[in-house]
């Protein structure tokens, strides 16, 4: 691997930590009703577990509730027992073939509770974002001890990627001040 295809290839193992604090945020009870809050519930459908995106249509109907339309009739029993065992602040009510979620708005204190939670969720991802910089940096003195490249060409791709680090911290820190607002927002 040349040592571009090294920083481009960190760029990417960045971006993808970027991607994880998206996800982990988006799961994240906002006190409004969002599809993505169901992302990491799984239902046993014949004989295995599949995300419940997968066999059923999520909807938002108004701010507070999510709307669940099993694309399977006979699985409804199955997918209301398991969203009974997910944290979501309510239970599932079910109308004929439609379950439904109304989400109660959230007080100070579980706000507040949330704060805490997005800043240690951001700084375990500077944290994995730090972990991808030290790896290439290795593999740079490495490529370097080898006599793949110079000690200036070492040093100048070292700051390549300490640019790119301080670049995706800025960007986490960023969207963890973007969802502080959203939580603390009424």
């Amino acid at each position: 691997m040349t040592i571009t295809e090294y920083i481009s290839q960190c760029e990417k193992d960045m971006n993808l930590k970027i991607d994880k604090l998206k996800s982990e945020f988006n799961s994240l009870r906002t006190g409004r009703a969002n599809p993505q809050l169901l992302d990491n519930v799984y239902i046993e459908y014949y004989g295995s577990r599949v995300p419940l995106k997968q066999i059923a249509a999520i909807s938002v109907p108004d701010p507070r509730t999510l709307e669940i339309k099993p694309w399977d009739r006979g699985a409804i029993d199955v997918i209301e027992n398991e969203l009974k065992k997910v944290d979501l602040g309510s239970m599932p009510q079910r109308q004929g073939d439609v379950i439904r979620v109304n989400l109660p708005s959230m007080n100070e204190e579980q706000r507040k509770k949330l704060v805490k939670v997005v800043a240690q969720i951001s700084e375990d991802i500077k944290v994995e974002v730090r972990n991808v910089r030290r790896d290439y940096i290795e593999k740079i003195k490495k490529a370097q001890k080898t006599s793949e490249i110079s000690e200036d060409d070492a040093k100048r791709h070292e700051a390549t990627i300490q640019k790119l680090t301080d670049k995706y911290i800025g960007f986490i820190d960023s969207l963890a001040q973007s969802k502080e607002k959203e939580l603390l927002t009424i």
